[in-house]
């Protein structure tokens, strides 16, 4: 009989099934609104839109039929098929570019195998770039390594996103099968037994989907956002050595983007929590963060100083990484100010900004998946959360956990 979790993953399937629709129909949609060509030629992209559902309908079959299926033993064909449609499309509207091409990426890494995965993503990659830039680049030096940097950019987030939702999948697969041999293994006892293999397995599955969506967030996301932020500070650069020195950034917040993402699937503590207390971990965080956005931040620490549970420090690092994700994204403050305070039975981290603010019942409410992600943490460990913010005052965020103390080997 089908769980919970089995309904989730079959909406799941149909859901991705329609994505490439989806997307084609907002494109088409932006374009038509836009667009200031002539009758003839909007006519023309429309047919061109409807040629390619047709294409995916006919190799792929209906959305209901899931996402990973493929009418064809031919995929290399199918999907090349889409590439030369996503790159008609893009070439008469940027829209194209900006959403369906999203399509070539999740369908070149889902049908094909191997090195062709990535033949699939770069031309995808290499497409939209230059749709974004209204044609080929100059042919500069500067020009051609930014073009290939951005194509080669591109194709490393997707293959890491890509990376992280096989190992995903995989220890779900893996989990399930576990669980068919304890279930036959145990069948003469099947009426309680079975129910709390069941259970164990949605639990199982659910957390862990949890935990990654929770580090994929708090590690690739943030990640992506100041790579993508660096990426077009260089384009909008005028000097070369600006330019040059966005883009080593950028490089940077690659590299350890993907430790990141390695440490998270391996349920490894942060990497600055690794060679330095949370009070140093914590400012290391915050000097990095005023370095890349140019923000003031002060970081303090109160009463007395000592080693917390790996899980109470991860949380409260973790909080401050996304806190200060936020100002960076939506706050447009002048001066950000951390407090880590030391107190007999609990340890707060507490981070106030001068931004423009939001109201806190909105987020309550619903909010972001980062605020979200924020109270989850706390939660789990039995602490609290408090958000207060009025716009043009600021915003401040404080977490209080319990002051538990790490665990001394031998003792």
């Amino acid at each position: 009989m089908p769980t919970r979790l089995d309904e989730w993953e079959g909406r799941l399937d149909r859901l991705m099934g329609a994505v490439p629709y989806v997307l084609l129909v907002v494109s088409t949609a932006l374009f038509l609104l836009t667009d200031t060509h002539s009758g003839d030629y909007r006519l023309v992209t429309l047919g061109l839109a409807v040629l390619t559902a047709g294409w995916i309908q006919l190799m792929t079959g209906r959305p209901a039929a899931g996402w990973n299926q493929l009418k064809t033993s031919r995929p290399a064909l199918y999907v090349a098929g889409l590439v030369i449609l996503i790159a008609a499309l893009s070439a008469r509207g940027v829209w194209f570019a900006s959403f369906f091409a999203f399509t070539g990426y999740l369908h070149s890494w889902q049908f094909l195998r191997g090195k062709w995965r990535f033949v699939g993503v770069t031309a995808t990659a290499a497409i939209s770039i230059v749709a974004y830039n209204g044609g080929l680049p100059e042919p500069t030096p500067t020009a051609i390594l930014t073009y290939l940097f951005f194509v080669a950019a591109i194709v490393a987030l997707v293959g890491l996103f890509s990376f992280v939702g096989e190992l995903t999948t995989e220890r779900s697969a893996e989990r399930k099968r576990m669980v068919a041999q304890l279930e036959e293994a145990m069948r003469e006892n099947a009426g309680l037994h079975t129910q709390l293999l069941v259970q164990a397995r949605e639990a199982g599955v659910l957390d862990e989907r949890r935990r990654m969506a929770g580090e994929i967030h708090d590690t690739l996301a943030q990640g992506l956002t100041g790579i993508i932020t660096q990426l077009q500070a260089a384009t909008h650069a005028k000097e070369a050595g600006d330019r040059q020195r966005h883009i080593d950034n950028a490089t940077r917040l690659a590299r350890e983007s993907l430790a990141e993402a390695r440490r998270s699937v391996h349920a490894i503590a942060p990497g600055p929590l690794e060679a330095a207390p949370l009070a140093d971990a914590l400012a290391e965080v915050a000097a990095e963060w005023v370095r890349l956005n140019g923000v003031r931040a002060d970081v303090t620490t109160t009463g007395t100083v000592r080693p917390m549970h790996p899980e109470v420090e991860a949380t409260l690092l973790r909080i401050a990484q996304e806190a200060l994700a936020n100002v960076a994204k939506h706050a447009g403050a002048t001066r950000v100010g951390l407090t880590l305070s030391y107190m007999e039975d609990l340890v707060t981290l507490d981070v106030r900004d001068d931004g423009a603010g939001f109201d806190p019942e909105r987020a309550r409410d619903g909010g972001g998946f980062g605020l979200t992600s924020m109270r989850k943490r706390v939660t789990r460990l039995a602490g609290t959360l408090e958000i207060e913010s009025e716009h043009g005052v600021g915003t401040a965020i404080s977490a209080a956990l319990p002051a538990v103390p790490r665990e001394v080997p031998g003792v």
